[in-house]
Formats: structure tokens, sequence, C-alpha cells
């Protein structure tokens, strides 16, 4: 891989490895008290944040630098971006400063895209044998590749297998590039997903996705392996997509009472930051039943493992 901007790149054998990948690390770092290896020593990783991020912007800074790589983190709000700079001059900026990977979120669809395209291009144009990775951390309403990856680690650690289980995605369907990269991923993996949502909040053709559509929460949990909580995403509304957050957690905030419609064995996941008491009662999230903080941790591996990947590139055991 040069790039990882959708998991639509992602093939069940690829997405299969980077998962292995991901738990090599773990079994890697498992007991050390100092938690580095050498496997990216020499390498610089930048991260490049047009949009605000705790666990995703923290995670990536972690995996790298828990790989012995230099961690250099870029905000939107204090680099020249603030003055009026381009997408396309920051991208070729930190590139010529000795970017080995660059990690981009931004809240234009296609953004990390645009910029793997530029950089290629300049590689060629120079005679280079290529620029930096491209990390597609958030893009929009459009992909989060790694988000949709640590979801899957959490569901096969949690259930054995994601082949031929049942996973629900609920909620803000319409903004959520989590529910886009998941559908696409969990339906590689083998996985049957049913998302559940207002009509409101449902996107445009979302019939074509490889996915059933449901609005009624209570009907579908009985016999779910996961439910995937989404976050309702306030800051991309430009209307009202629902009466109030009192009527939304009534009909889609997973309460005790829709826990206990769940089997004993089925999990909940949610990619945070949680509204507690809207999209999920506060003793759900709190609860054995939620893996939540198991995805930040996972995280962390799984984003280990996409770096691994595309800046050493080979499929052997875990340096250590």
């Amino acid at each position: 891989m040069r790039h990882l901007l959708t998991v639509a790149d992602l093939d069940l054998v690829a997405a299969t490895e980077l998962l292995d990948e991901a738990e090599r690390f773990e079994q890697a770092l498992l007991g050390r008290e100092v938690r580095k290896l050498p496997t990216l020593r020499g390498r610089t990783v930048m991260t490049v944040f047009y949009e605000n991020s705790t666990r995703t912007r923290v995670s990536f800074e972690v995996a790298g630098k828990w790989m012995s790589a230099d961690v250099i983190n870029v905000s939107a709000s204090s680099s020249s971006v603030a003055k009026g700079e381009s997408l396309r001059d920051t991208a070729l900026t930190l590139h010529a400063a000795g970017a080995d990977a660059l990690v981009v979120r931004h809240p234009a669809s296609g953004a990390a895209h645009q910029i793997a395209r530029w950089l290629d291009a300049w590689a060629v144009a120079e005679g280079r044998p290529g620029g930096p990775a491209v990390v597609n951390a958030g893009d929009g309403t459009h992909q989060h590749p790694t988000q949709a990856l640590l979801d899957a680690l959490t569901l096969r650690q949690r259930l054995g297998d994601i082949a031929g289980r049942r996973v629900l995605i609920v909620g803000d369907i319409l903004h959520s590039r989590v529910a886009r990269s998941n559908v696409l991923l969990l339906h590689t993996l083998g996985a049957e997903v049913v998302l559940v949502a207002p009509r409101t909040l449902l996107p445009v053709g979302v019939e074509s996705w490889p996915a059933r559509v449901s609005h009624a929460l209570d009907a579908e949990l009985p016999g779910a392996d996961a439910v995937l909580m989404l976050r309702v995403q306030a800051e991309r509304m430009n209307g009202g997509f629902f009466p109030s957050a009192r009527e939304y957690a009534i009909r889609y905030g997973l309460s005790e009472r829709r826990l206990a419609l769940l089997d004993e064995a089925a999990v909940v996941l949610h990619p945070g930051p949680m509204l507690r008491g809207m999209e999920i009662a506060s003793p759900v999230a709190d609860s054995n039943r939620a893996a939540i903080l198991q995805q930040v941790t996972n995280g962390v591996h799984v984003r280990m493992a996409v770096l691994f990947r595309l800046l050493i590139g080979t499929n052997e055991a875990v340096a250590v």
C-alpha cells in the first residue's frame, strides 16, 4: 500500500492482515515496562488536523512514538493555515520538511485523496521514488478507515469471528464517516450490517450500500451480535433533523431497557465522544457489555499496524 485513504482499498486479505498485524503489535508490547519498539526509528510521522480530535490524534501519536518514530503534530489553528496557506502548499511544505507519513483529518470530503494525488504528482515530476504515505484520519462525511479497522479488531476479539455476525449501526448515518467506513469493511469481512436511523438521518442513495435499513431499533436488537452507536454530529447539521434530544433518546438511544433486549454476549461500541443520556445511557456505556475503552486501546495497535505497513511494507513479524 502507498496510502490508506478508504476501506474500499482493502480486500478481505489486506484487511485481515492489518488486523493480524495489530494483534502482533499488542503481543509485542505486552508486559514491557518501556513500551518502545525500534520498528520506525529514523522515520518522521506528521499529523495534520484541521478538525478537533482526542482519540484519533492521540492514538496516532502514541502509535508512532511506541515504534520510535519522530512524531510532529501540526494544528491548523496554530500553523500558516490560519494565515491563509492552501492545503496543497501545506502538504508540499511538510513533505519538503521531511515527512515520511502524513496523517490528515479535514472537514472536506476527499481532502486526503487530493493530498495524496498532489504528493504523488510532485514525486513523479521530480523523478523521485515517491512522496510521503498519506493516512486518512477522517475527511468530512466520507471515510475514516482506521476507525473501521479498530472497530473490527474489537469485534473480532469480543466475538471470535466477524463473518456471519449481525451488526447494527445506529444513529446519525447521514453525517457519519464512521458509518460509511464500517459498512464497507464489515461487509468485506462477511458480516450482515443493519443501519438503524430516522429517515432524516439517512443519506441519499443508502439503498445501494451493502446493508439493510431499518427505523425500528427495538425490533432489531434481539439477535444482534453487536451494536455500534454513532455520535449525533450537531456541528454538521444546518437544520432540524429530529424534534429534540429527548425525542432522539426515546427512539434511538441505547438505554438499559434496550440493553436487556440484546443477547448476553452482544457487544456495544461507540466511536466517541459520547453524548451520554442521549445516544447512550451512562450505565450502558460503563457496563461490561460495552467495549468503548477497548476500542481506544485497539486504536493504538491498529494505527501502529497501518504505519508499519505503509512505511515498511512487509508481512514479516513485528520487529522487537
